[in-house]
């Protein structure tokens, strides 16, 4: 089964080849001709991800997924959360998101943040599904591991004692929450579009 992911973030296709497997064929939007930013102007996560896979299904016809994550940090009021990505500013750093999340939580104890995945599937038939994932953990005192991206380096997820940059891939897939949306999005396609039950 043919599919496009619709992320120019080439971490987030590694991510994602791997836990789809070789049963789908997954395309990135370089392979279907899209070179511009996706618009990602509704203020929700939920809304960025329908948004960026009904410009990309509009524009380009391809049956296709999109997600939009968030950090969202209890200390911080959910704070970077629909943010994340710019929340140091539109260079969209790494180092600089980390670095401002660190300072923004000097000297608190509470430390507790989830990340939280909404994927949107849009098909030929123009039906829209939503697919959510959430992982819970806690921020570090500082970054640790060079694997992964993002804020990786410093979460700490729920019951482990290592941060997500410090997991291989493989272990990251089976827990983080875009791969708790993607087990939902998966299960969809098995039982439900591969089946044609909706067109």
């Amino acid at each position: 089964m043919e599919l496009c992911f619709a992320t120019h973030n080439l971490n987030k296709l590694e991510e994602v080849k791997k836990i789809l497997g070789s049963s789908y064929n997954l395309q990135g939007l370089a392979e279907i001709g899209c070179t511009e930013e996706l618009p990602e102007t509704t203020g929700t996560i939920a809304g960025n991800s329908r948004q960026k896979a009904e410009y990309v299904f509009a524009k380009y016809g391809a049956a296709c997924f999109a997600d939009d994550s968030g950090l969202e940090v209890e200390a911080l009021q959910g704070a970077p959360g629909v943010d994340s990505a710019f929340y140091a500013g539109p260079q969209k750093s790494y180092q600089d998101n980390v670095a401002l999340l660190l300072h923004n939580l000097t000297g608190v104890t509470n430390r507790s943040a989830r990340f939280i995945t909404i994927i949107t599937f849009i098909t030929e038939a123009r039906k829209v599904w939503q697919f959510e994932g959430i992982l819970k953990g806690e921020i570090t005192d500082s970054p640790r591991g060079v694997k992964g991206f993002g804020y990786d380096p410093v979460f700490l997820p729920a019951g482990s004692a290592r941060t997500l940059a410090e997991m291989e891939l493989t272990e990251k897939n089976t827990i983080s929450h875009r791969a708790k949306a993607m087990e939902l999005f998966l299960s969809f396609l098995d039982k439900e579009y591969d089946s044609g039950s909706n067109g």
